[in-house]
């Protein structure tokens, strides 16, 4: 019996196995992964698996609970499975960045890397973060050029949204984190965005809530870039007192599991205008997507998979 017969001949068997379709997945098929820690939640894989098999793309994009001691060996990975390429979340967006072969002008600037493309061996490391970050304000009718940005954690995306921010127009960046033994670093970060940029960019304690409350009152969008809003802290917000939350601030969550946080719900009840992750999530994987398969994604289809996998 050939192959074709045997599956023709399966499909045919009644009870469990009736109806059943030859997977698409072959000896051709590469692979994209998803390397960080929690990745269980994520909604990357089934966004990006829809969208290949609707646009005909050869790929299957997995998901990997890679830890931070790990980073070195997830990118030897993509070397010898030779992975088309990889999105990088926390906690190794940047300890990944030694075992790579390059970085983009704008991932060398944030000191992170959220996507790996492998061009015949060849790893180069980018940051889409910011770029999908600023695309989903601007599809959110958010002015931004020449305002004022306040952001809660100075992590990997938070310093990526920031760098984007600043070539985008935003001349005021105020960065507020805890002192935690990455403060330093990030102060050093800081230092050199100053240096590089046209934009003023400031970095202070978070638990200073005088100087937060100070420049709460300038500022014309709130981003919280710390994870604090996920289902492990659902309760929790990163803003200590929501009484700095006014009517005209645009407040930002770069968590979208669950889209509406506890911090845009508290936002939206005071009158402001809110802008969750889930717009981020959207835009930071098309460039991606297209530098995996050179071809744009379709974003009808990404937006409606991520719709239909949103916390209700």
């Amino acid at each position: 019996m050939t192959q074709e017969a045997a599956v023709k001949d399966h499909q045919e068997l009644p009870g469990e196995g009736a109806g059943l379709t030859p997977s698409r997945i072959s000896g051709k098929t590469r692979l994209i992964g998803l390397f960080g820690s929690p990745v269980s939640h994520s909604h990357s894989p089934t966004m990006h698996n829809t969208c290949f098999e609707a646009m005909g793309f050869d790929f299957a994009y997995l998901a990997f609970d890679v830890k931070e001691e790990d980073a070195e060996n997830a990118v030897k990975a993509i070397r010898l499975l030779n992975l088309r390429g990889a999105n990088i979340t926390m906690p190794i967006k940047r300890t990944v960045i030694p075992h790579l072969d390059r970085l983009t002008p704008a991932a060398e600037l944030a000191g992170a890397v959220n996507v790996v493309v492998n061009d015949d061996g060849v790893l180069t490391g980018h940051v889409t973060d910011g770029e999908g970050f600023m695309l989903s304000l601007a599809e959110a009718g958010v002015e931004y050029a020449g305002g004022h940005m306040v952001i809660l954690g100075a992590g990997a995306a938070a310093v990526s949204v920031a760098v984007q921010a600043a070539l985008d127009g935003v001349r005021r960046i105020t960065i507020f984190n805890r002192k935690d033994p990455f403060f330093d670093a990030a102060e050093e970060r800081i230092s050199r965005l100053n240096d590089r940029l046209d934009c003023t960019f400031a970095l202070h304690d978070l638990d200073d809530e005088r100087l937060l409350k100070e420049q709460m009152a300038t500022a014309d969008i709130l981003v919280n870039g710390t994870p604090i809003g996920m289902k492990a802290t659902i309760d929790q917000t990163a803003l200590p007192g929501l009484d700095l939350l006014r009517p005209e601030l645009v407040v930002c969550d770069l968590v979208y599991v669950p889209e509406m946080t506890r911090l845009l719900k508290e936002a939206s009840a005071r009158g402001c205008k809110i802008v969750s992750g889930m717009g981020m999530q959207l835009f930071q994987a098309a460039p991606a997507f297209e530098m995996w398969t050179g071809q744009k994604m379709d974003l009808t289809i990404a937006r409606a998979t991520l719709r239909s996998r949103a916390d209700p």
